[in-house]
């Protein structure tokens, strides 16, 4: 059974970068995908970014692929989310999420995901 935690959040004015750590323990790592997420408040929560083991199934949402990239260490136990030129819309409540979602072909929703972090707050300022 996995546990996540997010860290790297915080306060950045539009334009600037942020980078978030998702840290995975337990060797579900060794088998399980992870994907970021975002929500703000009285939004539905939006599937960011995801990455299996090996940089495989890699994808981004629409909306930040071209400025955000995801990537992992060697071995995985660290998912990190890479965010540059950050807009206001960006600013959310970031999770973390691991599952079985290898198969997918496209970015996996929510409902996918069988392990979740508590979040860590991204706020950006016009």
């Amino acid at each position: 059974q996995a546990i996540l935690s997010e860290s790297g959040g915080g306060s950045v004015q539009a334009g600037g970068s942020l980078r978030l750590s998702c840290g995975i323990s337990g060797d579900v790592a060794a088998w399980y995908c992870v994907g970021w997420f975002r929500q703000s408040e009285g939004k539905e929560r939006e599937a960011v970014a995801h990455i299996c083991p090996g940089g495989t199934n890699m994808y981004l949402s629409d909306s930040v692929w071209d400025r955000f990239t995801i990537s992992h260490n060697n071995p995985m136990d660290t998912v990190f989310l890479q965010m540059n030129d950050l807009k206001t819309e960006d600013s959310a409540i970031y999770y973390c999420a691991a599952g079985m979602t290898r198969l997918k072909s496209s970015l996996p929703a929510a409902h996918e995901f069988t392990y979740w972090g508590r979040g860590t707050r991204v706020t950006v300022s016009s």
